[in-house]
């Protein structure tokens, strides 16, 4: 399993629900904490104002399932299915992934901060208007991805590819241009600017 930040170790879990099938199910305020869910169905799901703390998810499907103001704080997702699911506003402060499959994820405000994302094949998903403040994305692969109007200040960007990414508007005060893949990257001039600052430019207007 990926290394949470600093080596933290995940939440230890108190109960377990294996196997069950939550398909189509419509899910309002619910509350969970430091249970294990196994190989549990959330396809098709429609989750409201549910808060979910210290869980584990092992080979949960989140297939198409929508979550509105729902927090996952703390949370571990391990070889979890993301593929077409919808987060919006919802918060994933601490969570760590871990093998997981974001194909088709959407994104749409939200606090994503201190999130481990090492190595995540983030290719083919979007953030919008996201906070992923100090999120680990280390060799993360966004090539191709979406990325617009989120804030990356603080984050761990070592090793991770931003080619072709759509970044506009997005905090990339954190980028270290020699440590990262920015080939085709869309970003705006005022983002250009500052990376040609941090890599120790002089920009000035013309004369």
């Amino acid at each position: 399993m990926a290394e949470r930040a600093y080596g933290a170790p995940a939440p230890p879990t108190s109960t377990a629900v294996v196997g069950e099938s939550w398909y189509g199910k419509d899910i309002d305020r619910e509350r969970h904490t430091a249970v294990l869910f196994s190989a549990l169905d959330m396809t098709e799901v429609m989750n409201r104002g549910s808060v979910f703390t210290d869980c584990t998810f092992r080979r949960a499907r989140f297939t198409s399932s929508v979550h509105t103001e729902v927090a996952f704080v703390n949370c571990t997702f391990v070889a979890c299915t993301f593929f077409d699911a919808n987060f919006v506003d919802c918060k994933f402060v601490g969570s760590m992934f871990d093998g997981c499959m974001f194909d088709a994820m959407k994104a749409v405000g939200g606090d994503w901060s201190f999130a481990g994302l090492p190595g995540a094949d983030l290719r083919k998903a979007a953030f919008n208007g996201t906070r992923l403040r100090e999120v680990d994305l280390t060799g993360a692969r966004c090539d191709g991805g979406v990325l617009r109007d989120v804030d990356l200040s603080g984050a761990w960007l070592h090793g991770v590819n931003f080619s072709r990414c759509d970044l506009r508007g997005s905090d990339l005060s954190a980028i270290e241009p020699a440590h990262a893949q920015l080939k085709g990257a869309v970003i705006t001039t005022v983002q250009a600017l500052a990376i040609a600052e941090a890599l120790g430019m002089d920009v000035r207007p013309e004369a």
